[in-house]
């Protein structure tokens, strides 16, 4: 059967959104997570569907893509079709070429799992290896330590220091929060936790948000900041234990994150925060 690219409309988001459930295992590699569509929801539904794409064959999803900028995509196949040399080729076409709808001319990138054959092909073509990326894994078969500070899950009423904090922490005025509100609003938002580490005067030090996939499933941390005016004092290593306890409470069996390598600071956070670095990664980059 012939594969098929798709836009999916705001109401047929949630099929993909199933097929990225049930490709999530503990050993799989680090791949786009129904969260992170999820995450992206704070800009709307209607906005939401417009980045997503899903290649199929004979009905069934075989590869899910979000379009994270108009030159960035984030995708992952199915884990029996990893080495599918149809569904390959048919990506790196559709990756290739500005009229398929998925990355323009020029310069783009492609964070795809390790394993796929689809490298193998985009390298024929003469696609490079970005900067490295270091992702990391948390198991949660046990119970998870204590935070150490004030934890509070951060509901609408607490939407500004969603905002604050987040816009502090990476430097941006972007984050607002209406985003809190837009993600309440969202279909799939209770998969998701947002939780805030409070200081002693009451003053928002941290937020996190993370997002299961369903019991015995990896949950992901998607985002994580800490305010500027806090750095250096424990409060992300605290807020990333709180989220790994959310994380175990809604049923999921491991929590995975990743950072840019070079963001030390970041990966010596989750490592204090009893994450297991692994080998580290690199998106597929086409230069202009």
């Amino acid at each position: 059967m012939t594969i098929l690219l798709s836009t999916p409309a705001a109401e047929e988001v949630g099929a993909a959104m199933a097929a990225l459930r049930e490709w999530q295992y503990d050993d799989a590699p680090m791949q786009l997570h129904p969260g992170d569509i999820g995450w992206n929801y704070r800009f709307g539904t209607a906005e939401t569907a417009a980045v997503v794409r899903t290649w199929s064959r004979d009905g069934r999803i075989l590869a899910v893509g979000m379009l994270d900028s108009p030159t960035v995509v984030r995708m992952t196949v199915a884990p029996d079709a990893f080495q599918d040399e149809e569904l390959a080729r048919r990506l790196v076409e559709d990756f290739s070429l500005p009229e398929r709808g998925v990355l323009p001319e020029g310069a783009v990138s492609i964070e795809a799992p390790q394993g796929l054959l689809m490298h193998d092909l985009l390298t024929k073509e003469g696609w490079g290896v970005d900067e490295p990326w270091t992702p990391l894994f948390r198991d949660l078969a046990e119970a998870v330590q204590d935070p150490g500070v004030r934890i509070k899950e951060i509901g609408l009423e607490e939407a500004q220091d969603f905002a604050d904090v987040l816009r502090s922490a990476f430097n941006t005025k972007r984050p607002t929060r209406e985003y809190r509100h837009e993600m309440a609003a969202a279909p799939f938002f209770a998969d998701a936790r947002c939780l805030g580490a409070y200081d002693d005067e009451g003053n928002p030090a941290a937020v996190v948000t993370v997002w299961s996939a369903g019991p015995g499933k990896p949950g992901l941390v998607e985002p994580m900041g800490v305010h500027a005016d806090h750095r250096g004092r424990g409060y992300g290593r605290a807020i990333t234990v709180a989220g790994a306890a959310a994380l175990r409470e809604m049923g999921s069996s491991s929590a995975r994150v990743c950072t840019t390598s070079s963001n030390v600071g970041g990966v010596a956070t989750y490592k204090a925060a009893g994450f297991v670095p692994q080998p580290e990664i690199g998106d597929r980059i086409r230069k202009a």
